[in-house]
């Protein structure tokens, strides 16, 4: 008789990206020839990642196995977890995407822009909602963040459930009409057997609850009632909560609003017609009306919290916005704390605003703002309500995921059923144990421009080069075969050194050009382009260093005829 084949009834799950990160959120889980996808996130850049625009997964685990993915399940409508869509549509069109209302809104909004409204077929969600597979089936649970419609997943297996929690925190006071998170429907998960729990860590090093949105609310009452003139409210555009607060605030002062940045007025379209914001008629004025409503009846919504360079508000504070500039005795509100990698772009904002007359008020200092993510007590109900076999942290860098680890070992999850991964390793489980058994590709990949994933990590090395050091180019024409140099070395220089100051610098720099060149015609039998670029490049990263102590790049240009 023919020997069976042993069929693999484990579990899979792994991250593509979200793990020892904030941001880039990407999760996979895998039984028998099935895979549910849950996010599809960007991260931003940080500082280091010159000219890079945004950060994103390699999606390459996802292509290779295409025929299996049931579907895309977004959690809510943050770029962490839905930026990423129009990229991995361009790679793997025709998927099933399946998120709340405001999430797909945000969506379908991307896809216009990006040409792909045909890429891929949308289905709304609610925490009813029950998607049937077969073997696997899709659930959800309502939880509260900085935005609407926000939903934990729960994909039921053979083994037990696997959950994502989405980001969260226990807000029992939500601001936009939401319901309280539902403690109901995740005990109920709990008793039926979680199998594994993958949960939010951003706030694990928060060692208390998170305040609720509601408490960000007053702050911003006691602040805007107090100012006499125009108010700039900078916000994320999706926190739909936070927007709500402050033009609520607003018309109760008598002002009108107006709207700059164009993710910001999308996100007020989406708002009104999903029933999250509510503005009496004639509140919201035409941009080009600004200028004749009176300072202390203004109130200003716009992106570019984050510093953005292109955002309205950089573009408010340098100087170059169309519509609008500062007046000195301006209120300028950051509703919102840096992103890591931001600070820099964001403090710079701060400055010029200030320096243009701006009254700037941001930050928790002023209470304007509150996290969206739950601290480390939340962190500890939702692991009692869920009650889980495995827990493996997820969304946060190493130290947080730790921490968060450490509250669900005193929880009582045993320390060896804790997994603290890396993007691309695979966590099997079942019912009886779980183990990382292997590991697949999981790098980011750069977004600049029209180009995605053509500049690696040799290329933002480059970059950092030429902005620490600069270069230098070492031109000549050289007839090969004889090895007569027919012009040059010319030596030119940018953001290395300035030439007319350094002549005898240069002229040093052009000898020991012609000499390696000279050097590689020694030896006929290994004459070539390449060589001769080889010893250029040997012979001055050698004594430029020697007589500046820098490395700019140096690039060989030899003409060979």
């Amino acid at each position: 008789m023919p020997t069976k084949t042993k069929v693999n009834n484990n579990v899979k799950v792994s991250a593509i990206g979200g793990l020892n990160e904030i941001g880039k959120n990407m999760y996979c889980v895998e039984y028998h020839d099935k895979i549910i996808i849950i996010d599809c996130g960007i991260k931003f850049p940080e500082d280091d990642l010159l000219g890079v625009d945004y950060v994103i997964s390699d999606y390459q685990h996802v292509i290779k196995n295409r025929d299996k993915i049931l579907g895309l399940f977004i959690t809510h409508g943050h770029e962490d977890h839905i930026g990423g869509i129009p990229f991995l549509l361009r790679q793997l069109p025709g998927i099933d995407i399946y998120a709340g209302a405001l999430a797909l809104a945000l969506i379908r909004s991307k896809l216009e822009e990006n040409g792909l409204t045909k890429a891929c077929t949308l289905n709304e969600l609610n925490e009813d909602s029950e998607i049937d597979f077969g073997e696997l089936k899709v659930t959800f649970f309502r939880t509260t963040h900085s935005i609407p419609d926000t939903l934990g997943v729960a994909v039921h297996t053979p083994e037990g459930i696997i959950i994502q929690t989405g980001d969260y925190k226990f807000d029992f006071t939500p601001v936009d009409g939401q319901p309280a998170p539902n403690l109901q429907r995740m005990a109920k998960l709990g008793s039926e057997g979680v199998l594994l729990l993958m949960s939010d860590s951003t706030n694990a090093e928060i060692p208390t609850f998170t305040k609720s949105e509601r408490f960000v609310g007053r702050s911003i009452r006691n602040i805007m009632g107090g100012i006499k003139g125009r108010i700039i409210f900078a916000s994320f555009a999706s926190n739909i909560s936070r927007i709500k607060q402050a033009s609520d605030v607003a018309i109760e002062n008598g002002r009108k609003i107006v709207v700059f940045g164009r993710s910001m007025e999308a996100a007020i379209k989406n708002g009104i017609e999903l029933g999250y914001l509510n503005y009496p008629k004639d509140t919201l004025i035409d941009p080009k009306e600004v200028n004749k409503v009176p300072g202390d009846k203004l109130m200003i919504l716009c992106t570019g919290s984050q510093g953005e360079p292109m955002a309205a508000l950089s573009r408010i504070a340098n100087g170059t916005h169309k519509q609008i500039s500062i007046i000195p005795g301006d209120t300028v509100i950051f509703s919102s704390l840096p992103i890591p990698g931001n600070t820099t772009s964001v403090n710079r904002v701060i400055n010029a605003l200030e320096e243009a007359g701006a009254n700037v008020i941001h930050g928790r200092v002023n209470n304007v703002h509150t996290s969206g993510h739950g601290g480390q007590e939340e962190q500890k109900l939702m692991i009692r309500l869920m009650k889980p076999q495995f827990f493996m942290p997820i969304h946060g860098e190493y130290r947080m995921l730790k921490i968060h680890t450490e509250s669900a070992q005193l929880c009582g999850v045993p320390k060896e059923n804790c997994f603290i991964m890396e993007n691309g390793d695979v966590l099997e489980l079942n019912h009886k144990n779980a183990k990382v058994t292997s590991h697949y590709p999981a790098s980011d990949a750069f977004v600049d421009g029209n180009g995605i994933g053509d500049i690696g990590n040799a290329v933002i090395h480059e970059r950092q080069l030429l902005s620490e050091d600069g270069l230098v180019a070492a031109c000549a024409t050289v007839k090969m075969k004889t090895g007569q140099i027919l012009s040059g070395p010319d030596i030119l220089s940018r953001g290395f050194i300035y030439m007319r100051e350094s002549g005898e610098l240069i002229n040093q720099a052009q000898k020991q050009v012609y000499h390696a060149i000279k050097q590689c015609f020694k030896d006929r039998s290994r004459v070539s382009e390449a060589a001769i670029n080889e010893a250029i490049i040997d012979k001055l990263q050698e004594f430029l260093y020697s007589k500046t102590e820098r490395k700019p790049m140096i690039i060989p240009m030899v003409i060979s005829v």
